[in-house]
Protein backbone atom coordinates (compact mmCIF):
# COMPACT_ATOMS: atom_id res chain seq x y z
CA UNK A 1 0.00 0.00 0.00
CA UNK A 2 1.33 3.54 -0.83
CA UNK A 3 -0.12 7.01 0.11
CA UNK A 4 0.35 9.99 -2.45
CA UNK A 5 -1.03 13.55 -2.03
CA UNK A 6 -2.12 15.50 -4.51
CA UNK A 7 -2.25 19.52 -3.57
CA UNK A 8 -5.42 21.37 -4.51
CA UNK A 9 -4.58 24.71 -3.07
CA UNK A 10 -1.16 25.76 -1.74
CA UNK A 11 -1.32 24.75 2.07
CA UNK A 12 0.43 21.83 3.33
CA UNK A 13 -1.54 20.15 6.63
CA UNK A 14 -0.48 18.85 9.67
CA UNK A 15 -0.32 14.76 9.53
CA UNK A 16 -2.06 14.52 12.76
CA UNK A 17 -5.47 15.55 11.11
CA UNK A 18 -8.57 15.37 13.55
CA UNK A 19 -11.78 13.95 12.05
CA UNK A 20 -13.29 16.76 11.17
CA UNK A 21 -11.18 17.56 8.84
CA UNK A 22 -11.46 14.94 6.40
CA UNK A 23 -14.35 14.69 4.24
CA UNK A 24 -15.56 13.19 0.96
CA UNK A 25 -14.25 9.26 0.71
CA UNK A 26 -14.79 7.64 -2.51
CA UNK A 27 -14.02 4.40 -3.77
CA UNK A 28 -13.30 2.49 -7.23
CA UNK A 29 -12.51 -1.54 -6.47
CA UNK A 30 -11.80 -3.14 -9.30
CA UNK A 31 -10.66 -6.72 -10.15
CA UNK A 32 -6.94 -6.13 -9.33
CA UNK A 33 -6.34 -2.97 -7.65
CA UNK A 34 -8.75 -0.07 -5.03
CA UNK A 35 -8.43 3.12 -5.47
CA UNK A 36 -8.97 5.11 -2.41
CA UNK A 37 -9.09 8.92 -2.78
CA UNK A 38 -10.06 11.69 0.39
CA UNK A 39 -9.76 15.09 1.02
CA UNK A 40 -8.49 16.50 4.02
CA UNK A 41 -9.59 20.25 4.13
CA UNK A 42 -7.65 23.27 5.98
CA UNK A 43 -9.96 26.11 6.16
CA UNK A 44 -12.32 27.99 3.88
CA UNK A 45 -12.13 31.63 2.12
CA UNK A 46 -13.89 33.64 -0.65
CA UNK A 47 -13.39 33.82 -3.49
CA UNK A 48 -14.48 35.31 -6.75
CA UNK A 49 -15.57 33.74 -9.60
CA UNK A 50 -15.35 35.04 -13.45
CA UNK A 51 -18.45 36.97 -12.84
CA UNK A 52 -17.40 38.50 -9.66
CA UNK A 53 -19.26 36.39 -7.82
CA UNK A 54 -18.78 35.37 -4.00
CA UNK A 55 -18.09 31.95 -3.18
CA UNK A 56 -16.54 29.74 -0.53
CA UNK A 57 -13.09 28.21 -1.51
CA UNK A 58 -11.93 24.95 0.40
CA UNK A 59 -8.92 24.46 0.52
CA UNK A 60 -6.79 21.18 1.81
CA UNK A 61 -5.13 18.37 -0.28
CA UNK A 62 -6.50 14.74 -1.71
CA UNK A 63 -4.98 11.66 -0.43
CA UNK A 64 -4.97 8.58 -3.30
CA UNK A 65 -4.30 5.31 -1.78
CA UNK A 66 -4.45 1.93 -3.81
CA UNK A 67 -4.06 -1.94 -2.12
CA UNK A 68 -4.85 -5.13 -4.26
CA UNK A 69 -8.41 -6.48 -4.32
CA UNK A 70 -7.26 -9.66 -2.64
CA UNK A 71 -6.15 -7.53 0.28
CA UNK A 72 -9.67 -5.82 0.90
CA UNK A 73 -9.44 -6.63 4.49
CA UNK A 74 -6.67 -4.20 4.59
CA UNK A 75 -8.30 -1.48 2.80
CA UNK A 76 -11.15 -1.90 5.57
CA UNK A 77 -8.88 -1.53 8.21
CA UNK A 78 -6.57 1.43 6.60
CA UNK A 79 -10.50 2.89 6.93
CA UNK A 80 -11.34 2.18 10.03
CA UNK A 81 -7.52 3.34 11.15
CA UNK A 82 -7.95 6.52 10.00
CA UNK A 83 -12.11 7.12 10.83
CA UNK A 84 -12.57 7.93 6.99
CA UNK A 85 -15.82 5.46 7.19
CA UNK A 86 -17.63 8.22 9.30
CA UNK A 87 -17.04 11.36 6.22
CA UNK A 88 -19.91 9.56 4.59
CA UNK A 89 -23.26 10.78 3.48
CA UNK A 90 -25.22 10.44 6.31
CA UNK A 91 -28.67 10.20 6.31
CA UNK A 92 -30.74 11.60 8.78
CA UNK A 93 -33.97 9.63 8.38
CA UNK A 94 -32.65 6.38 8.38
CA UNK A 95 -32.08 3.62 11.35
CA UNK A 96 -28.58 4.20 13.18
CA UNK A 97 -27.12 1.62 11.47
CA UNK A 98 -28.19 2.49 8.01
CA UNK A 99 -26.88 6.36 8.38
CA UNK A 100 -23.77 6.49 6.11
CA UNK A 101 -23.31 5.96 2.55
CA UNK A 102 -20.13 5.11 0.75
CA UNK A 103 -19.95 6.27 -2.88
CA UNK A 104 -18.29 3.30 -4.68
CA UNK A 105 -17.52 1.99 -8.53
CA UNK A 106 -15.95 -0.70 -9.51
CA UNK A 107 -17.46 -4.70 -9.66
CA UNK A 108 -16.05 -4.69 -6.02
CA UNK A 109 -18.80 -2.64 -4.99
CA UNK A 110 -21.27 -5.18 -5.51
CA UNK A 111 -19.32 -8.08 -4.90
CA UNK A 112 -17.58 -6.35 -1.23
CA UNK A 113 -20.91 -4.74 0.04
CA UNK A 114 -22.26 -6.93 2.45
CA UNK A 115 -18.20 -6.96 3.58
CA UNK A 116 -18.68 -3.29 4.20
CA UNK A 117 -21.63 -3.09 6.13
CA UNK A 118 -20.53 -5.98 7.79
CA UNK A 119 -16.96 -4.46 8.98
CA UNK A 120 -17.80 -1.13 9.39
CA UNK A 121 -21.34 -0.77 9.78
CA UNK A 122 -21.56 1.33 6.33
CA UNK A 123 -23.38 1.34 3.21
CA UNK A 124 -21.51 0.94 -0.17
CA UNK A 125 -23.64 2.88 -2.77
CA UNK A 126 -22.70 1.59 -6.05
CA UNK A 127 -22.36 4.50 -9.00
CA UNK A 128 -21.76 3.81 -12.60
CA UNK A 129 -17.92 3.25 -13.25
CA UNK A 130 -18.06 4.82 -16.61
CA UNK A 131 -20.65 7.43 -15.88
CA UNK A 132 -18.20 8.67 -13.09
CA UNK A 133 -14.57 8.01 -15.58
CA UNK A 134 -16.20 10.30 -18.10
CA UNK A 135 -17.17 13.18 -15.74
CA UNK A 136 -13.91 12.96 -14.15
CA UNK A 137 -12.28 13.57 -17.20
CA UNK A 138 -14.37 16.11 -18.41
CA UNK A 139 -13.84 17.85 -15.50
CA UNK A 140 -9.84 17.30 -15.44
CA UNK A 141 -9.97 18.62 -19.00
CA UNK A 142 -12.27 21.60 -18.36
CA UNK A 143 -10.83 22.74 -14.66
CA UNK A 144 -7.30 21.82 -14.37
CA UNK A 145 -4.43 24.04 -15.64
CA UNK A 146 -1.69 21.70 -17.72
CA UNK A 147 -3.63 18.02 -17.31
CA UNK A 148 -3.48 17.36 -20.47
CA UNK A 149 0.29 16.91 -22.23
CA UNK A 150 2.51 14.28 -24.72
CA UNK A 151 5.39 12.89 -23.22
CA UNK A 152 7.91 11.68 -26.32
CA UNK A 153 11.61 10.92 -26.14
CA UNK A 154 11.29 11.16 -22.53
CA UNK A 155 9.78 14.90 -22.75
CA UNK A 156 6.70 15.95 -21.29
CA UNK A 157 4.82 18.81 -23.77
CA UNK A 158 1.61 20.03 -22.26
CA UNK A 159 -1.23 20.80 -24.35
CA UNK A 160 -3.81 23.36 -24.87
CA UNK A 161 -7.15 22.16 -24.61
CA UNK A 162 -9.45 24.25 -26.47
CA UNK A 163 -12.58 24.53 -24.40
CA UNK A 164 -14.92 25.01 -27.73
CA UNK A 165 -12.94 22.08 -29.46
CA UNK A 166 -12.95 19.28 -26.67
CA UNK A 167 -15.29 17.02 -28.47
CA UNK A 168 -14.80 14.63 -29.49
CA UNK A 169 -12.27 13.33 -27.68
CA UNK A 170 -11.13 8.93 -27.02
CA UNK A 171 -10.18 8.38 -23.29
CA UNK A 172 -8.70 4.82 -22.65
CA UNK A 173 -9.60 3.58 -19.28
CA UNK A 174 -6.46 0.93 -18.33
CA UNK A 175 -7.67 -1.49 -15.48
CA UNK A 176 -7.50 -5.09 -14.96
CA UNK A 177 -8.70 -4.86 -18.63
CA UNK A 178 -8.90 -1.92 -20.96
CA UNK A 179 -12.19 -0.33 -22.28
CA UNK A 180 -11.73 2.56 -25.28
CA UNK A 181 -14.42 5.27 -24.78
CA UNK A 182 -15.57 7.99 -27.60
CA UNK A 183 -16.67 11.11 -25.83
CA UNK A 184 -19.21 12.96 -27.65
CA UNK A 185 -20.24 15.43 -24.34
CA UNK A 186 -21.41 15.62 -20.74
CA UNK A 187 -22.88 12.27 -20.23
CA UNK A 188 -22.26 11.42 -24.06
CA UNK A 189 -20.22 8.31 -24.93
CA UNK A 190 -20.10 4.68 -26.09
CA UNK A 191 -17.36 2.02 -25.61
CA UNK A 192 -15.76 1.78 -29.23
CA UNK A 193 -13.34 -0.78 -28.28
CA UNK A 194 -11.03 -2.41 -26.09
CA UNK A 195 -8.61 -5.19 -24.93
CA UNK A 196 -8.57 -8.19 -22.32
CA UNK A 197 -4.73 -7.69 -22.33
CA UNK A 198 -4.16 -4.62 -19.38
CA UNK A 199 -3.48 -4.31 -15.92
CA UNK A 200 -4.50 -7.29 -14.70
CA UNK A 201 -2.49 -9.47 -17.42
CA UNK A 202 0.71 -7.49 -16.54
CA UNK A 203 0.23 -8.46 -12.63
CA UNK A 204 -0.92 -11.74 -13.43
CA UNK A 205 1.97 -13.19 -15.68
CA UNK A 206 4.75 -10.73 -14.14
CA UNK A 207 3.88 -12.85 -10.81
CA UNK A 208 3.91 -15.82 -12.65
CA UNK A 209 7.44 -14.98 -14.47
CA UNK A 210 9.21 -13.07 -11.51
CA UNK A 211 7.56 -14.15 -8.21
CA UNK A 212 7.03 -10.48 -7.40
CA UNK A 213 4.61 -10.48 -4.42
CA UNK A 214 2.92 -6.82 -4.93
CA UNK A 215 1.74 -5.03 -7.76
CA UNK A 216 3.77 -1.69 -7.41
CA UNK A 217 7.02 -4.36 -6.27
CA UNK A 218 6.66 -5.45 -10.26
CA UNK A 219 6.18 -2.08 -11.25
CA UNK A 220 9.11 -1.29 -9.33
CA UNK A 221 11.12 -4.04 -10.97
CA UNK A 222 10.05 -3.08 -14.45
CA UNK A 223 11.12 0.12 -14.32
CA UNK A 224 14.78 -0.86 -13.40
CA UNK A 225 14.71 -3.54 -16.49
CA UNK A 226 16.03 -3.60 -19.95
CA UNK A 227 13.72 -5.10 -22.11
CA UNK A 228 16.20 -5.32 -25.08
CA UNK A 229 17.84 -8.22 -23.49
CA UNK A 230 14.55 -10.41 -24.13
CA UNK A 231 12.98 -8.43 -26.94
CA UNK A 232 13.81 -9.03 -30.88
CA UNK A 233 14.52 -5.57 -31.87
CA UNK A 234 14.66 -4.61 -35.53
CA UNK A 235 18.65 -3.67 -35.40
CA UNK A 236 18.88 -7.20 -34.28
CA UNK A 237 17.30 -8.63 -37.72
CA UNK A 238 19.04 -6.13 -39.73
CA UNK A 239 22.63 -6.17 -38.52
CA UNK A 240 21.91 -2.92 -36.31
CA UNK A 241 20.35 -0.38 -39.35
CA UNK A 242 16.92 0.82 -39.39
CA UNK A 243 14.20 -0.61 -41.92
CA UNK A 244 13.77 3.18 -42.86
CA UNK A 245 11.51 2.00 -45.98
CA UNK A 246 8.58 1.50 -43.82
CA UNK A 247 9.81 3.76 -41.23
CA UNK A 248 10.97 1.52 -38.52
CA UNK A 249 14.12 2.19 -36.24
CA UNK A 250 16.48 -0.14 -35.19
CA UNK A 251 15.36 0.29 -31.61
CA UNK A 252 11.72 -0.98 -32.48
CA UNK A 253 10.60 -4.08 -31.15
CA UNK A 254 10.17 -6.49 -34.07
CA UNK A 255 9.37 -9.39 -31.35
CA UNK A 256 8.40 -9.27 -27.96
CA UNK A 257 10.04 -11.82 -25.54
CA UNK A 258 11.79 -12.87 -29.20
CA UNK A 259 15.00 -13.43 -28.40
CA UNK A 260 14.21 -16.08 -25.89
CA UNK A 261 13.97 -18.53 -29.13
CA UNK A 262 17.24 -18.63 -29.72
CA UNK A 263 18.74 -17.32 -26.71
CA UNK A 264 18.93 -21.05 -25.12
CA UNK A 265 18.17 -19.80 -21.89
CA UNK A 266 15.98 -20.97 -19.06
CA UNK A 267 13.51 -18.63 -17.21
CA UNK A 268 16.13 -18.71 -14.67
CA UNK A 269 18.58 -17.11 -16.95
CA UNK A 270 17.41 -14.29 -17.05
CA UNK A 271 17.23 -11.18 -14.42
CA UNK A 272 13.48 -10.59 -13.24
CA UNK A 273 13.90 -6.70 -13.93
CA UNK A 274 14.31 -7.55 -17.42
CA UNK A 275 11.26 -9.46 -18.14
CA UNK A 276 9.24 -7.28 -15.82
CA UNK A 277 10.38 -4.54 -18.48
CA UNK A 278 9.37 -6.72 -21.72
CA UNK A 279 6.19 -7.87 -20.13
CA UNK A 280 5.47 -4.01 -19.70
CA UNK A 281 6.44 -3.23 -23.11
CA UNK A 282 4.77 -5.95 -24.72
CA UNK A 283 1.39 -4.97 -22.90
CA UNK A 284 1.50 -1.35 -23.17
CA UNK A 285 2.15 -1.44 -26.94
CA UNK A 286 -0.26 -3.61 -27.69
CA UNK A 287 -2.99 -1.53 -26.20
CA UNK A 288 -1.39 1.88 -27.93
CA UNK A 289 -2.26 -0.35 -31.52
CA UNK A 290 -5.65 -0.86 -30.54
CA UNK A 291 -5.87 2.65 -29.87
CA UNK A 292 -3.98 3.91 -32.69
CA UNK A 293 -6.71 1.73 -34.71
CA UNK A 294 -9.30 3.75 -33.47
CA UNK A 295 -8.11 7.28 -33.69
CA UNK A 296 -4.89 8.76 -35.26
CA UNK A 297 -5.11 11.36 -32.63
CA UNK A 298 -6.44 11.56 -28.97
CA UNK A 299 -6.12 12.07 -25.46
CA UNK A 300 -4.48 9.42 -23.50
CA UNK A 301 -5.27 8.58 -19.45
CA UNK A 302 -3.43 5.92 -17.77
CA UNK A 303 -4.45 6.60 -14.27
CA UNK A 304 -3.07 3.50 -12.65
CA UNK A 305 0.39 3.64 -14.79
CA UNK A 306 1.04 7.45 -15.40
CA UNK A 307 4.08 7.94 -13.97
CA UNK A 308 6.15 5.44 -16.07
CA UNK A 309 7.50 5.83 -19.35
CA UNK A 310 6.30 2.65 -21.91
CA UNK A 311 6.33 3.14 -25.48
Amino acid sequence: MEEKEGEIIQAKLDSHQSESQISHLALDIGGSLIKLVYFSKNNTSLGDDDDNNKHLVLQGRLHFTKFETSKINDCIEFIRSKKLHLCGVRLLDAPASDKIILKATGGGAYKFADLFKEKLGIIVEKEDEMDCLVAGANFLLKAVHQEAFTYMDGQKEFVHIDQNDLYPYLLVNIGSGVSMIKVDGDGKFERISGTSVGGGTFWGLGRLLTKCKSFDELLELSHQGNNRVIDMLVGDIYGGADYSKIGLLSTSIASSFGKAISDNKELEDYKPEDVARSLLRLISNNIGQVLLQKKKCCYLFLPRFRKYNFI
